[in-house]
């Protein structure tokens, strides 16, 4: 399993506007094969952060998926990141 997850920062008031152009990438990632979760969520604290969660099968699904990434505006937007990609061996569920 692949975890990959952190934050972004755009600027607080193209927040809103950056998360609505992210609607689309979200539901294509969700249909894609492989793709267990994908989360892309407004801070609850700091305006000016995106926080970033996405878990896949496998690191061949990240591959295939990761053909396009962010658009030019929606690079241009973001100011700061940190994200970071985790290799999983194990899982345990806690419900």
């Amino acid at each position: 399993m692949v975890i990959v997850a952190g934050h972004i920062c755009v600027e607080p008031l193209k927040r809103d506007s950056y998360l609505t152009e992210c609607r689309d990438v979200v539901r294509q990632a969700r249909q894609t094969p492989g793709c267990l979760d994908y989360a892309i969520s407004a801070d609850l604290l700091d305006p000016s952060r995106v926080d970033i969660f996405e878990r896949w099968e496998s690191r061949a699904a990240v591959d295939a998926f990761r053909g396009s990434g962010p658009s030019d505006e929606q690079q241009r937007a973001i100011v700061s990141a940190s994200v970071s990609e985790y290799d999983v061996g194990g899982e345990r569920r806690l419900t």
